[in-house]
């Protein structure tokens, strides 16, 4: 059997063993159960070993499967690397982007116009979510790059590029306030630095209320609903600068555009240079 094939049966005997699932491994692979069902039993047959047991919930892997595992996933990574490194062999033909939501509003439509300028024919694609999720993808190799609150302090990780975020607290103007934290996202920096800030200062009991929109958040803090931490370019853009009470936090935060040490895209000497 060619290694090709040997490959793709342990591409899906991963996510097989990832998901617990022979339904969810289908969906995620965009295979049929049946397929996947087929692959597996091929593997199986190949190795003479059960791979899992089936159980009500879906299915776990046996013995011999646990032991199979870490080195399928470790050949499935290669390969997916070695495809990808070829795809980009002679120029960036695709670029993976992660983003977190602050990002997005404030600079990702520049960073887009300055990349269809100077590569025309390169392929875009985004990935948007807080922090975690995304330094979980780009050091999966799901993503390319990634513009990163914070420093990401990861040791397979290298900052390509530094961006300076005008950071202010937000609150109303002229209004009494509950004592109360309106952010983005539980699991954003922003938040997570806010939230820090206010217990460092003794304030222990607040509330939170999460809103995924920004205009709203603005929105919130001027009626009197609470505070808030993010950029002064977010509060020109919905045009509530003139409307709420901005500070300058003694700490600041900065964005840093950062890829895998082992992955460093074609375009790393442009990006290190770009301005946004």
């Amino acid at each position: 059997m060619d290694s090709n094939m040997e490959s793709t049966l342990l591409k899906v005997f991963v996510s097989v063993a990832n998901k617990k699932s022979i339904s969810l491994a289908a969906l995620e692979l965009n295979f049929t159960q049946s397929n996947v069902t087929l692959r597996i039993k091929q593997l199986e047959k190949n190795l003479g070993y059960l791979l899992f047991h089936r159980v009500p919930s879906g299915v776990i892997l046996t013995k011999e499967g646990e032991k199979l595992y870490p080195l399928a996933s470790e050949i499935v990574k290669k390969v997916e690397i070695a495809e990808l490194k070829m795809k980009n062999l002679t120029h960036q033909k695709t670029l993976r982007i992660g983003s977190g939501q602050a990002n997005v509003a404030l600079r990702l439509l520049s960073f887009i116009d300055k990349l269809n300028k100077k590569y025309p024919n390169m392929q875009l694609e985004f990935y948007a979510n807080a922090n975690p999720q995304i330094l979980e993808k780009l050091l999966d190799y799901k993503l390319d790059i990634a513009f990163i609150t914070g420093e990401p302090n990861h040791k397979d990780l290298i900052v390509l590029n530094k961006f300076y975020d005008d950071l202010y607290m937000v609150e109303p103007k002229n209004l009494e306030y509950n004592n109360t934290l309106i952010a983005y996202k539980q699991d954003s920096t922003h938040y997570k630095f806010l939230a820090s800030y206010e217990k460092e200062r003794g304030n222990l009991d607040f509330k939170t209320i999460f809103i995924e929109n920004y205009e709203v958040m603005l929105g919130c803090v001027k009626a009197g609903m609470g505070k808030a931490y993010v950029s002064k370019m977010i509060t020109d853009k919905y045009s509530y600068t003139n409307e709420l009470k901005l500070t300058k936090l003694p700490n600041e935060l900065e964005t840093h555009l950062v890829c895998r040490k082992d992955y460093i895209p074609m375009i790393a000497t442009y990006l290190k240079k770009i301005k946004l």
